[in-house]
């Protein structure tokens, strides 16, 4: 089958690219001929606040790349669609709203001459603006089947469209192999916060939860998008300077090794969720994850083995977690029953459910 995955793909960075391109190179080695149409420019600044591309892949990159697309030109959204009706299947990789407008262009140049299926990461934005619902439902009711990563995303979907929705979980896509610590490292009162910081992750919460578990350190890596100067506010509030340490900005792939080396635990403190790699990147370091009971996180924490669950929204359930992870031989235990990550049956089920998606 020729199949045409249009999303982000290296140098662009983070989940969605590395999705991308992981998509394609399993779809590869299944005999598919396969392409991706990417981008040169895929937002404006005002809209993806943080570092777009990075100078080193964080993983494979895919040689049969195409990366033409622009959000300041409507003809190469048009003159993309045309080039795709050759294609037997395009997939529209969906991060965000904003992308709809190209979208609906690259549709308009198809001229339905191919299969389409939008592979939703996100339906509708954790932090929603007006226009976003009008946007996704102009371009879910003009494709011809839809892939959602959870149940309750497949929800929103379906109230959008008339157009069959289908379910697969996120399968893991992690930019390194093998990093993986033996079990039994000694605890050392240090937990990790890992990823662009936006304000449904629920960081000010686990600051809150912090304040309230003595002798426990915290590093915060990644992105802001807005909120660093509140952060560290509330950081000083709550008489935590000493045991937090911020280090804003992109993690380039070589130092995020080190990051979950010197962490007892990761900890995921997300008020909403949808899919999230992060669960299954603490398991592939040896690092065991506390999390909340939000989107597919509770699908790869196993309560008790190899992390703890606490409801969401709560700063005194999320320090009595803490608590409970620092009680002797816990972390010791936990990190013992980290199993190591598989992706070949997760990859099995989402590339079947792609392709039947296509059929509607």
């Amino acid at each position: 089958m020729r199949i045409a995955i249009v999303g982000p793909t290296y140098p662009y960075k983070g989940g969605g690219a590395q999705h991308t391109t992981e998509l394609a190179h399993r779809l590869r080695a299944r005999g598919h001929d396969v392409v991706i149409e990417s981008w040169r420019a895929q937002y404006p600044s005002f809209l993806y606040p943080g570092q777009q591309t990075i100078d080193s892949p964080e993983g494979e990159p895919y040689h049969g790349t195409r990366r033409d697309l622009d959000w300041r030109r409507p003809d190469g959204w048009v003159a993309c669609g045309r080039r795709l009706r050759e294609a037997d299947l395009v997939v529209l990789a969906v991060l965000s709203p904003v992308q709809v407008p190209a979208y609906l262009g690259i549709l308009s140049g198809l001229r339905r001459r191919a299969r389409v299926v939008a592979l939703c990461h996100n339906v509708l934005p954790h932090e929603s603006k007006p226009y976003d619902r009008p946007l996704m439902k102009a371009l879910l009711r003009r494709v011809d089947g839809v892939l959602a990563h959870s149940e309750q995303q497949a929800d929103l979907a379906r109230a959008l469209t008339a157009a069959p929705v289908r379910v697969a979980a996120l399968a893991p896509h992690l930019p390194s192999r093998g990093a993986r610590e033996a079990a039994g490292r000694t605890a050392h009162g240090s937990l990790l916060f890992f990823g662009i910081v936006r304000p449904y992750k629920g960081l000010d919460l686990l600051l809150e939860a912090l304040a309230q578990v003595p002798d426990v350190r915290l590093t915060v890596a990644g992105e802001f998008w807005g909120g660093l100067e509140d952060t560290r506010a509330l950081i000083e509030r709550l008489g935590l300077a000493g045991r937090v340490e911020i280090r804003p900005g992109y993690v380039p792939a070589e130092d995020v090794p080190g990051l979950f080396a010197g962490a007892d635990a990761l900890v995921l403190p997300y008020r909403s969720a949808t899919a999230s790699q992060n669960v299954w990147l603490g398991h592939e370091h040896g690092v065991p994850v506390i999390a909340t009971r939000v989107g597919a996180l509770p699908d790869n924490v196993r309560d008790g083995v190899d992390g703890l669950l606490v409801e969401p929204g709560s700063a005194g359930a999320l320090a009595e977690a803490i608590k409970r992870f620092y009680e002797p031989g816990t972390p010791e235990r936990l990190r013992a029953g980290i199993a190591p990550v598989d992706p070949e049956p997760h990859w099995a089920v989402y590339l079947d459910t792609l392709l039947a998606a296509s059929d509607g």
